[in-house]
């Protein structure tokens, strides 16, 4: 079996804890360079991949001088995704690209008329369409378990210090900067909704804002800074409380999401894990930071085929995980990322339960099983035995669902028909 070599530009959670890391476990892989502005992770990715210095980069010219391997990783930040893309592309790559693909509906379309002047493979990381939950439901739903689906109702269970850490304090807590929160969280909720339709979306209309995350709702007395504040131990947001005590409760993982993002100085100690957020954007007071993205959002929107389905994207759960439900003319399924299991319910019939961990088969290193399904599956599509789930091609339409939906709240929830727009 031929090693496929892999570059990665981007070295964070994504680029070097997932997609390195899983790669560097498998006999399919050779990661061989890292291209990342952070010293500090170049020195990780040093030590855990084995890379000479000479295939360490610390900015994207050098980095794209020449081709150094098969496949080129992007895991940059969003709106960088397109220009690094279309080099790789040019360079003679195939590409395995971050989702969000961009924040620009004409990047999207520049990038896919790129792709077919280079004729090169871009897979987008959708990873649920890779995650064994996911595809289960997708083969029930298939083979008519619940006659024909009618309408979907998806809950996208933010969790509440997931969105302080990610979306108030965090890389995407700014529109202008990164991309609307619709698309920076659920592009991969779109993408999912209509792979389940089997359609392109007709229309839809959207509403949300950010209502709780800001000034107004600071309490009285309350520091600017979490470490200066009297509040540090009672307030549900302090930074002590999300990452010192989640990961205490957590067993005190040596490099885990999201406290590899929170800490970069290694290793991931307590006092350096204090030491960061006493010191950097993940202490600061929630109500005090400069987010503009929603804090929850609701999108109604109906598939060319008829079917239906609602999305709600909120902020203010206690405990994370999506909750899908399927309604079919003969039934229902519910696939329950908080509960970790899948419900088939017949009408007139006994429910069946599939826990997660009976349909996964082996333990789970990130988004469900989704991380290493797409990382087993990129092998087989790059060296043509397999067609990819999430080419750029299908990846774009939900793309195109999360722009229309913005464009809609913007609008206070005006109906957006898509595809007129093209």
């Amino acid at each position: 079996m031929k090693r496929l070599t892999v570059a990665i530009i981007g070295g964070g959670s994504r680029g070097i804890d997932a997609y390195a890391t899983l790669m560097s476990q498998s006999d399919k892989y050779k990661v061989v360079s890292i291209c990342d502005y952070r010293d500090v992770r170049l020195a990780l990715a040093k030590k855990e991949f084995n890379i000479p210095n000479h295939l360490l980069f610390k900015n994207e010219k050098d980095f794209f001088k020449k081709k150094l391997a098969d496949i080129c990783v992007i895991a940059t930040q969003d709106q960088d995704h397109v220009r690094h893309a279309i080099k790789a592309m040019s360079l003679g790559y195939d590409i395995l690209l971050e989702k969000p693909i961009t924040p620009s509906k004409k990047e999207c379309l520049r990038l896919l008329d790129a792709q077919k002047k280079y004729k090169k493979k871009v897979i987008v990381c959708h990873v649920l369409r890779y995650a064994p939950a996911y595809l289960e439901v997708a083969k029930l739903i298939d083979k008519g378990t619940i006659g024909q689906l009618m309408d979907i109702d998806a809950l996208e269970q933010v969790h509440y210090w997931h969105q302080a850490h990610s979306f108030v304090r965090g890389n995407w807590h700014s529109s202008k900067e990164t991309s609307p929160m619709i698309l920076a969280k659920c592009c991969h909720d779109m993408d999912l909704l209509q792979y389940y339709a089997k359609s392109r979306c007709k229309c839809l209309s959207s509403m949300g804002s950010l209502d709780f995350f800001n000034k107004k709702h600071q309490p009285k007395g309350a520091s600017n800074r979490c470490a200066t504040c009297k509040y540090i131990d009672s307030c549900a947001y302090s930074a002590k409380n999300i990452y010192l005590k989640l990961w205490k409760e957590k067993g005190s993982p040596k490099n885990a999401w999201p406290f590899n993002v929170t800490c970069t100085t290694y290793p991931l100690t307590e006092k350096n894990l204090k030491k960061a957020y006493e010191n950097n954007e993940y202490g600061q007071c929630v109500f005090t930071c400069k987010n503009d993205v929603v804090d929850h959002q609701q999108t109604i929107m109906t598939f060319e085929n008829g079917v239906t389905a609602n999305l709600c994207m909120t902020g203010f759960t206690g405990k994370g995980g999506r909750i899908y439900k399927f309604h079919g003319t003969y039934g229902e399924i519910d696939l329950n990322e908080e509960r970790q299991e899948v419900v088939i319910k017949r009408f007139g019939e006994k429910e069946i339960v599939e826990p997660f961990a009976k349909i996964m088969k082996k333990c789970s290193f990130g988004h469900g099983g989704g991380d290493e399904g797409l990382v087993d599956a990129l092998y087989n599509i790059i060296t043509n035995k397999n067609d990819a789930a999430t080419t750029l091609a299908s990846s774009i339409e939900s793309h195109l669902m999360c722009f229309a939906a913005e464009e809609s709240r913007l609008k206070n929830g005006q109906m957006i028909f898509l595809h007129k727009q093209l």
